[in-house]
């Protein structure tokens, strides 16, 4: 019987351990190591950028999921979301959130428009028609429109651009980890799944500082 016992504990490391081994990401698995590491925007803290599109219903999926995930990083650790930048609407969309973003307008806003496009049905594709939009969440028509039109959300959409590019990225969602690491949901094997990614390659740079 004891033999037995000592059997069915063996067997059952022995399983914990293939287990634990199949969920240790892969580089070209799970994840993509950029050849160049691309600076982050607060040195000293380990930066997560997630590049999106308000009207890729990907990316608005993945918001129940990475949202609280955002809400519970530690302290050493920056996220940061940046517009894609593909042209077209994208571009539009693109410049309405860095103009939001230099307003410094709730999480709410974000949340607002997502809702708006994927579930309203709004287009959201002028500039007009996203101040109208954005009063009734509280946003300054003519504050918007300033911020929308002036240099420095202009040079913000540049730099975003510049960082797709750097990024390497041909699609979105997509999470890169501290400059060095490109995933994406699919690759990761689902929403959950690429936070786990995450989560491991954080503590990665972490214990390598």
């Amino acid at each position: 019987m004891r033999q037995l016992i000592l059997s069915l504990a063996l067997a059952g490391v022995s399983l914990f351990g293939l287990s634990a081994q199949a969920e240790e990401i892969q580089e070209g698995k799970q994840y993509i190591e950029l050849g160049s590491a691309v600076p982050v925007a607060v040195p000293g803290k380990i930066e997560v950028v997630e590049m999106f599109w308000y009207g890729c219903p990907h990316c608005y999926q993945f918001e129940p999921t990475l949202n609280p995930w955002v809400d519970k990083l530690p302290e050493d650790v920056h996220f940061v979301r940046i517009p894609a930048m593909f042209g077209g609407v994208w571009n539009v969309h693109g410049q309405m959130f860095l103009a939001l973003e230099s307003m410094n307008v709730e999480q709410q806003v974000h949340a607002a428009v997502f809702e708006a496009i994927h579930k309203d049905g709004k287009k959201l594709a002028t500039p007009e028609e996203m101040a109208e939009f954005l009063a009734t969440q509280g946003v300054d028509q003519d504050a918007f429109l300033k911020a929308y039109n002036s240099f420095g959300v202009k040079a913000q959409v540049e730099k975003a651009k510049k960082l797709a590019a750097a990024y390497q990225i041909s699609g979105v969602p997509v999470l890169v980890v501290n400059g060095k690491y490109r995933f994406d949901i699919g690759m990761a094997g689902g929403p959950e799944q690429a936070l786990d990614v995450a989560d491991q390659l954080i503590n990665r740079e972490r214990a390598a500082e």
